[in-house]
């Protein structure tokens, strides 16, 4: 019987079957970052285990809430960050240098095929568009992981979801996601790796697979996961091109990863893109999905364009496109935060920033701040947020508030009409 990509994986790091269908398998890396990781930091200390099992293996990052809004936010960075010294963790974000986790780990190039990855925190999934087996845990399996290296899990029943005809202009990978959402329904892929295949993902980039793997968790996902092919190569090759000879090489060894033609999946579902029109959230669910099309016209107090789903440079320039020329609406906050130093960087070099700020857009530093309803952008009690984010939960950005989640074109247009809007009503969309 042949493997999908995930049993590959898992087949690759075993290191124990302690019981039934829990397997023990090796790290390759363990992410972190200020929220979740002090819990972790400050029950090893008390154990008597303030200890990592490979300091160059472990990540690290301050993200969530940068700079720190209050003394408690300041107090769990700090954790982290002497945590880091003490450790000999070289692989540290500090302000300044930070960005979004599951932005700024990729880019530097923490992530490869085949790679086996956890964090505490639940859209760690992102990081299978590389072929990896990325995700989150709670905080004993992060204990574990950072003390020894290992995490248990179910071994990886797969769903896979072939997505094919041609995408329509003005529509999205995130557009894609909310549909496969909608389809699956946010318990539809619960302990399942989500397998995105087809034509259309092929054709995607990494940032968008990125996209697609982000919102796994949101139909109850372990991880989302793409094959590895070229796209994947030519993202990693500055940090890969002294292991390989060539890119064709390293595609080879890669190509370790792909499943195989006899794979056994649970469940494979066919989506045709060709007729999709741009999708939205429009309950407190991920998976209470509409057509942007049928709640044009609905109230909205803030935009915000951002976050590990959609804060990187394609997403800043297909919300560029849009709002080039376009002063938002009067009633309108807009807020944009690029995900990374270097994605903010390459938006200020081509114009991005100053499309964004001509607009009447605050542009803030990278952070998640907003996503989580912690900083940079909290709603009050009865307001609406269009938002680029992954997550519509009940008071996710603020007590009382509403979040509309959709593609960064959607949320750009909205922001000019001061209410909700398709893109292809403006021009350049």
């Amino acid at each position: 019987m042949g493997k999908t990509i995930a049993e590959k994986i898992f087949d690759k790091h075993f290191v124990d079957n302690p019981s039934g269908d829990i397997h023990v398998i090796k790290l390759d890396a363990v992410f972190c970052h200020e929220i979740t990781t002090p819990v972790a930091i400050n029950d090893l200390v008390s154990r008597g285990k303030d200890r990592v099992y490979d300091a160059s293996k472990i990540k690290a990052v301050i993200d969530h809430v940068t700079p720190a809004k209050d003394s408690k936010t300041a107090a769990q960075g700090k954790i982290v960050r002497d945590w880091a010294r003490r450790q000999g963790i070289k692989d540290f974000f500090d302000i300044g240098r930070n960005g979004v986790c599951h932005a700024i780990f990729p880019e530097q190039g923490f992530v490869r095929p085949g790679y086996t990855i956890i964090m505490g925190d639940s859209h760690t999934c992102t990081h299978g568009a590389f072929g990896a087996f990325a995700a989150g845990v709670g905080t004993t399996d992060l204990e574990v992981g950072i003390l020894k290296g290992v995490c248990a899990f179910q071994y990886p029943l797969s769903i896979k979801i072939n997505v094919t005809g041609k995408m329509p202009e003005g529509v999205f990978a995130k557009d894609v996601i909310l549909a496969i959402i909608g389809r699956l329904g946010v318990n539809g892929a619960t302990n399942r790796v989500i397998e995105f295949a087809g034509p259309v993902v092929e054709a995607m980039s990494m940032e968008a697979r990125m996209t697609l793997c982000n919102m796994a968790i949101e139909a109850g996902g372990t991880c989302g996961i793409c094959r590895p092919d070229m796209t994947t190569v030519d993202y990693l090759w500055k940090y890969i091109r002294d292991d390989f000879g060539s890119k064709a090489a390293a595609l080879e060894t890669y190509s370790e990863f792909l499943p195989d033609a006899d794979a056994e999946y649970e469940n494979i579902i066919d989506i045709d893109v060709s007729n999709m029109e741009p999708m939205m959230t429009v309950g407190f669910k991920p998976d209470q999905i509409k057509p942007v099309s049928e709640m044009v016209g609905e109230k909205v107090d803030q935009v915000y364009i951002g976050s590990c789903t959609n804060g990187r440079i394609e997403d800043l320039r297909a919300a560029a496109a849009v709002l080039k020329g376009n002063r938002i609406d009067d009633n309108i906050r807009g807020i944009v935060s690029p995900a990374t130093p270097s994605i903010y960087n390459q938006a200020l070099e081509e114009g991005i920033i100053k499309i964004f700020m001509d607009a009447g857009f605050c542009v803030t530093n990278p952070t998640c701040g907003a996503c989580l309803g912690m900083s940079n952008g909290v709603l009050a009690e009865g307001e609406v947020c269009a938002s680029t984010t992954n997550r519509n939960f009940n008071g996710r950005m603020g007590k009382g508030g509403m979040v509309h989640l959709m593609s960064p074109a959607t949320a750009a247009a909205t922001a000019i009409a001061g209410k909700i809007k398709n893109s292809s009503m403006y021009k350049g969309a």
